[in-house]
């Protein structure tokens, strides 16, 4: 963690409630170099990352600078996915042919991707209504609308080339990622504005619903990620961006408190969790540091006793068609707001429900799956090992000795296992198969 981060948390710690959940987090493993890398003037510098810890990241710079042959493999993908995306974007919501329900192109819009038409499209009933809904079953009429893909689009980039740039110094890819940001969330004539209020809807029934918030699930988290990563003096980033990027997320923010926001926080599956990891982090990259460390101290009897069972199972997860999914889905959630509590002293991993619900019993849960020793005893129209990878890693760094264990015989993600170098779970498989 950044000094700040744990400075704040201590002092935050001595409040009083909820102790059970305040024990102190192990520190990497890896020790600070005593040089810096020979690819730049200065050391590393640990950037105020909310949901990854920046002082990881800056050990991890070091020894890569030192010739870690794992690290150095791992850097290799990572420029690989990084310069993958170097030909492509800015991406923008203005550019989209659909004007959203409030006449503003600069809101984001997108539709539910499980409802699909019921009745043939005729002149009287051009859109085919009612809409009903097949659970799991994407309809790939939401791919018209192109803000969906496009903002998935600016989350993974920026992300990607944040850190590829972190790790190798290589100005190409911070002035990338600088130029994507930009165009996507401050430029006055190309920017989205900080809403969702068009997420999400269905045809003939709804112009919008709180359910769309989820559009930004893990990916808008990474943002906050790759933004404080480019503070750390990336070329092609400055105050200005950084100060516009910070208006932003105040704006966001603030409309999460609505009614959307509202009726999102109430949802008891991963949408609740998800709501709450969005917040926290928000809460936290604003300063707001005691908000965040409310949120995460909540989450214990608010988000696990209810859904994670003591077999680790989680019911309102495994119910779905895409059962496999959902489960690694929500554990992706529950496991980035841990990392959240970690900068304001909350240990998220520590708690205990009344009936033995704990984060680390629902990853265990996932375990022989995701190895391979056991198939998933649950509906999954499209079953992927690796969807579990970094939930175990998660696991396994947060001292859950099965998890530790079941690292090796873990399936690799497509492009890589980037675990070492951006420690944070991802969604790894696609809703899209």
């Amino acid at each position: 963690m950044s000094g700040r981060r744990w400075g704040r948390g201590a002092l935050l710690a001595t409040v009083a409630g909820l102790a059970a959940l305040l024990v102190p987090m192990a520190s990497p493993a890896s020790a600070a170099p005593a040089h810096a890398p020979a690819y730049t003037r200065a050391a590393p510098k640990a950037p105020r990352t909310v949901v990854l810890d920046g002082e990881q990241l800056r050990w991890t710079k070091a020894r890569l600078a030192k010739g870690d042959p794992a690290l150095r493999r791992a850097v290799a993908d990572l420029r690989t996915q990084a310069d993958g995306w170097l030909g492509q974007g800015p991406w923008t919501v203005t550019d989209k042919d659909r004007t959203p329900p409030g006449g503003d192109k600069h809101d984001y819009l997108s539709q539910a991707p499980y409802w699909w038409a019921s009745q043939p499209r005729t002149a009287d009933n051009p859109m085919g209504c009612p809409y009903v809904q097949k659970d799991g079953q994407r309809n790939p009429e939401v791919d018209e609308l192109t803000d969906h893909d496009e903002r998935g689009e600016v989350f993974a980039s920026a992300y990607t080339l944040s850190l590829a740039w972190y790790y190798t110094g290589d100005p190409a890819y911070s002035r990338h990622a600088a130029e994507i940001l930009r165009t996507w969330f401050t430029d006055p004539a190309t920017r989205m504005n900080p809403n969702l209020d068009h997420a999400q809807i269905i045809p003939c029934k709804y112009d919008g619903r709180a359910i769309g918030i989820i559009d930004f699930s893990q990916g808008f988290t990474s943002v906050l990620d790759a933004t404080a990563i480019l503070d750390t003096g990336a070329p092609g980033w400055t105050q200005g961006d950084s100060g516009g990027m910070r208006t932003w997320y105040e704006g966001f923010r603030g409309w999460l408190g609505g009614a959307f926001g509202k009726e999102e926080a109430a949802a008891a599956n991963n949408h609740g969790t998800f709501f709450d990891m969005q917040l926290a982090a928000l809460q936290l990259a604003t300063g707001h540091d005691n908000l965040a460390r409310q949120t995460v101290l909540k989450a214990g009897a608010g988000r696990i006793d209810p859904q994670i069972a003591a077999d680790g199972g989680q019911p309102g997860e495994i119910s779905r068609t895409r059962s496999w999914h959902y489960s690694t889905f929500n554990l992706v959630a529950f496991t980035r707001l841990a990392a959240i509590g970690r900068h304001v002293g909350v240990n998220l991993w520590s708690y205990r429900g009344p009936a033995g619900q704990r984060l680390s019993a629902a990853v265990d849960y996932l375990l022989p799956a995701a190895t391979g020793k056991a198939p998933w005893p649950h509906p999954e129209l499209d079953f992927r090992a690796y969807a579990a990878s970094d939930i175990v890693h998660a696991a396994a760094d947060a001292g859950d000795p099965k998890a530790r264990a079941a690292v090796p015989s873990l399936q690799a993600p497509p492009g890589g296992d980037l675990w070492a170098l951006r420690p944070a779970a991802e969604q790894l498989d696609s809703i899209t198969g």
